[in-house]
């Protein structure tokens, strides 16, 4: 069996006529956090919109548990074992939290294990259970993440892919959010998290990838991507 969960090879994927992904190769390996890094407009989304399948690869390969994915749609990916948070999270706003968590977890892959689930989702995060009959629209911006989170473990996923963890999020809520994401790894589950605080995605990861106009710039481990003179000017401001 492969170490790697996750392989993309030579993807290729845009919008319309604009090619965004020139040839993007990674992998995921289990057990691990992988973190794609860069600068916006670096093709960070339109890579995980590609895996995850709300976009369809132009060319190229996603494998998923040595399965050839790249064509599945989203819904048979989740059933699969993949889950994605997306930039913005993306919440129900009208309904409540516990009735979002409730969506997350409609695939036959989950639904079996729904009270179990539940009960670890708030035991992850205790404040979602306090505000489990508040509509999801009224909670504080690291709250909603926190449900975005939350409902991806919903479907009992092998994979949980978080698309920028961060953005708009006070500091004290992304540090929250990190040791919960440090647990999660530590259970066992692999994690793919595209991040543009790239201080926050090299303080956490196993192995990082730097993204540049839709291609691989460079890849390593964090120590080493942290010592490179290119990536301390233009990634970390040093």
């Amino acid at each position: 069996m492969s170490d790697a969960l996750l392989e993309v090879d030579a993807l290729e994927a845009g919008y319309s006529e604009v090619q965004v992904l020139w040839g993007l190769s990674l992998k995921a390996r289990r057990g691990k956090l992988t973190a794609i890094v860069g600068a916006n407009g670096a093709g960070k989304t339109t890579t995980l919109r590609a895996i995850a399948g709300t976009i369809t690869p132009w060319r190229g390969r996603v494998v998923f548990g040595e399965q050839d994915v790249t064509r599945l749609p989203t819904h048979q990916k989740a059933a699969r074992g993949m889950a994605l948070v997306p930039e913005g999270r993306q919440l129900f706003s009208a309904m409540t939290v516990a009735e979002n968590l409730e969506l997350g977890a409609f695939s036959p892959r989950s639904s079996h294990s729904y009270a179990a689930r539940l009960e670890a989702v708030f035991s992850l995060f205790p404040r979602l259970a306090e505000r489990r009959t508040q509509r999801a629209g009224t909670l504080s911006g690291g709250e909603q993440q926190m449900v975005a989170i939350a409902r991806g473990l919903m479907s009992d996923p092998d994979i949980l892919i978080i698309d920028e963890l961060s953005l708009g999020l006070a500091p004290v809520v992304v540090y929250q959010l990190l040791i919960t994401l440090k647990r999660l790894k530590d259970e066992g589950l692999t994690i793919l998290l595209v991040e543009q605080n790239v201080h926050l995605a090299l303080a956490l990861c196993d192995y990082a990838y730097v993204i540049a106009e839709g291609k691989i710039f460079t890849e390593g481990e964090p120590a080493r991507l942290a010592a490179m003179p290119e990536i301390r000017r233009a990634y970390l401001g040093l």
